[in-house]
């Protein structure tokens, strides 16, 4: 007897929570979509730079541009083995125009640098004298030390 005297109530309440609930599914659905598209970009763009990369990679003139690295300071600060495609270049005594020429040329180049030992003593960087030591390879990790933290 309740139940028929409340049927239309019972009908409007679950037509409310059918659409209730399909607004629900409607908006988890389009959140998905959107997270799913926004991964599809991501992946994309990161291929894109992939292949950029690979363009710079497969570049013949890199070693020649590595090669330039020796004319930047006198031959005496200089110290250079290259085996393979591996570059080692030790430079001392540079002044900072010296060191400020070397390191903003190794960063232009498309190498990795394997491992980059800034040497500054007190008295050194006082008067602007500093130790390069690097070594450049087209394969490997980034260890960066300042060894001249750690001589406190």
């Amino acid at each position: 007897m309740i139940a028929k005297r409340y049927q239309n109530e019972w009908i409007v309440l679950a037509a409310f929570l059918l659409m209730a609930f399909s607004f629900i599914y409607k908006n988890v659905q389009l959140s998905s979509q959107q997270e799913m598209l926004f991964g599809t970009k991501k992946t994309v763009q990161e291929l894109k730079e992939v292949i950029a990369l690979q363009k710079i990679w497969a570049d013949k003139k890199i070693a020649q541009n590595v090669t330039k690295l020796q004319s930047l300071v006198p031959p005496s600060k200089l110290t250079w083995s290259s085996k393979n495609k591996n570059v080692t270049a030790s430079y001392s005594g540079l002044t900072s125009r010296e060191l400020n020429a070397v390191t903003s040329k190794i960063m232009t180049l498309p190498v990795e640098i394997k491992k980059l030992v800034i040497d500054f003593c007190l008295c050194c960087y006082w008067c602007g004298w500093a130790s390069l030591g690097l070594c450049l390879s087209r394969s490997f990790t980034i260890p960066l030390k300042r060894l001249w933290q750690n001589k406190r």
